[in-house]
């Protein structure tokens, strides 16, 4: 496992994190906390420190988990949390998204019950949980850096999906150089990484980027195939048949990126964002010991070589030579979806907000 820094934080973190998504939730399938406790020390094992996790998974409950599974390594690893959602006083329906509370004493008091969660004394990076633009006042900024001052966190994060509203506010993140933006991103998904490595270097910004869903919610390691039935609670289930039926087609164009007995489709996936300087880890979704085994080892496989990195954007860039869309226009917008439909990926509308102030 190699291991690199995130920001200037001075934190260095595995190339290969854990997302921790899939613990203290049934988003991914049932499985006990002692089931997930034994995943988290078996990631360790396998050279795993970033954990990443989430005050509303489970609400709270992933942060209790993990905080007991990582209670005797708390030296060893880097645990990063997020808030921005309200699920002290919202239930949650179904997978929607619940209503979100980014302001200046939120920030502190969620801070206080996500440490309480964990059980520890800091975090080592603190994300805003898909906070918009005009969320992030000098206010809440101003809470960030008087947490970091008080030895609460360590470092600052954002962490966007791909359909809340993103581009303006990870130009923001990288403007304000947070010491990490969180993405979704992966071979069939470059828009979102593309526009944000070109605003870090246009800018020189520090901030690093953690890639999140680098196997395309199971298409890219091949653990989502034509035959797959899909559970009930199973979130994936949402996607449109069209976006898995080019994803298989799409697929099959990347087979040049494995290497027989060196680098699986699966480890080629994560070993390809680890091909930017600007990306520090990546987090997939672990749901077996199998998968923490093979993953992991994608920090260690051959790197990309300039021309394969060149050759996925490429193929990106024809749509792998698909003449139909996806069905999935209508979930990828940015603010109001609008700009990226209509305007493409040239928007600046991010501004510092202590420039505003």
């Amino acid at each position: 496992m190699h291991y690199r820094e995130l920001g200037t934080s001075g934190i260095e973190v595995s190339e290969v994190g854990f997302g921790a998504w899939v613990v203290g939730t049934d988003w991914w399938g049932d499985r006990s906390d002692e089931d997930s406790i034994e995943m988290l020390h078996h990631a360790i094992d396998r050279g795993i420190d970033f954990f990443d996790t989430g005050d509303v998974y489970g609400h709270g409950h992933s942060e209790e988990v993990v905080g007991e599974a990582l209670a005797d390594y708390r030296d060893e690893v880097t645990v990063a949390t997020k808030i921005g959602y309200d699920f002290y006083n919202n239930p949650q329906a179904g997978h929607g998204e619940l209503p979100k509370e980014i302001t200046g004493e939120w920030v502190r008091e969620a801070t206080e019950q996500s440490l309480e969660r964990l059980d520890m004394e800091y975090i080592d990076l603190l994300q805003l949980h898909n906070a918009n633009v005009d969320e992030v006042t000098p206010d809440v900024l101003e809470a960030l850096d008087e947490l970091k001052e008080e030895g609460l966190i360590k470092a600052t994060g954002w962490a966007l999906g791909p359909s809340i509203g993103w581009l303006a506010e990870g130009d923001m993140a990288i403007e304000e150089e947070f010491d990490a933006l969180q993405i979704v991103w992966n071979a069939f998904e470059q828009d979102v990484g593309n526009h944000f490595l070109d605003t870090i270097r246009e800018t020189g910004s520090s901030t690093s980027l953690i890639a999140r869903v680098p196997h395309s919610s199971g298409l890219l390691n091949e653990q989502v195939r034509p035959e797959t039935e899909l559970g009930s609670g199973d979130h994936r289930g949402f996607r449109p048949d069209e976006w898995y039926e080019t994803g298989w087609e799409k697929l099959e164009a990347l087979r040049f990126l494995e290497r027989d007995g060196e680098r699986t489709m699966a480890q080629a996936s994560i070993a390809y964002l680890l091909g930017y300087d600007e990306t520090t880890a990546v987090t997939p979704t672990f749901r077996t010991k199998d998968d923490i085994d093979e993953w992991a080892k994608a920090s260690d496989v051959p790197k990309l070589t300039d021309e394969e990195i060149t050759r996925v954007e490429e193929l990106y860039a024809d749509n792998f030579g698909i003449d139909r869309f996806d069905g999935m226009d209508a979930l990828r917008s940015s603010v109001d979806g609008d700009d990226i439909r209509a305007a493409g990926l040239d928007k600046r509308v991010a501004k510092g907000a202590r420039n505003e102030a």
